[in-house]
């Protein structure tokens, strides 16, 4: 059994947790826990994070025995997360009540001047980036941050390529009003 006390390598504490060792199991969880919460947010926003944390540990500890050492174990443990919180999007029906843009958009003047982003901080636009209606969010997160081409945003959600392209859209229209907002406020 492992002690809580001392620090294990990330190895013994995998193998710890294959073996269904409790004490091993929190060790992990302390050790990747501030790691996973943001990838939970950024996908759900605050109020649904803390719930698929604890989902998503019980899903790594539930599958640890298929972690088979290659490739980084945080970036393994990262996409049963991502994974888990499109799942509740998907559950949740979200994207459906995100209202699909069809057609002409709205012209929305970009922002441009280097000055406005330069004044605001990745915090704040990550900020900007969670306040996103859920549906836009997600899609926005896996196209713009993780690199999803259109066609993989929408098998991953169970949308259509078009309506992946229209909330791309949507959503940068919106984030570029806000970071309007929040420029001029700091003039």
């Amino acid at each position: 059994m492992i002690e809580s006390s001392k620090k294990y390598t990330e190895a013994e504490l995998i193998a710890g947790c294959v073996r269904g060792d409790r004490s091993a199991q929190q060790q992990l969880y302390e050790r990747y826990a501030s790691l996973m919460y943001p990838v939970c947010v950024r996908y759900l926003g605050r109020e649904d994070a803390k719930d698929m944390l604890q989902e998503g540990f019980l899903t790594v500890f539930d599958k640890i025995d298929t972690y088979k050492g290659e490739g980084s174990f945080e970036g393994w443990m990262r996409k049963i997360f991502v994974n888990a919180s499109l799942m509740h999007i998907r559950k949740t029906d979200v994207l459906r009540r995100t209202e699909e843009i069809d057609g002409p958009q709205e012209s929305v003047e970009a922002v441009t001047d280097h000055g406005v982003l330069e004044q605001i901080s990745s915090r704040e636009i990550l900020d900007l980036i969670a306040g996103l209606p859920a549906g836009l969010r997600s899609v926005f997160n896996l196209f713009v941050l993780d690199g999803y081409s259109h066609a993989e945003v929408a098998a991953a959600l169970g949308i259509t390529e078009q309506s992946s392209r229209s909330q791309v859209s949507r959503a940068r229209a919106i984030l570029q009003e806000k970071i309007k907002k929040l420029y001029n406020g700091k003039k």
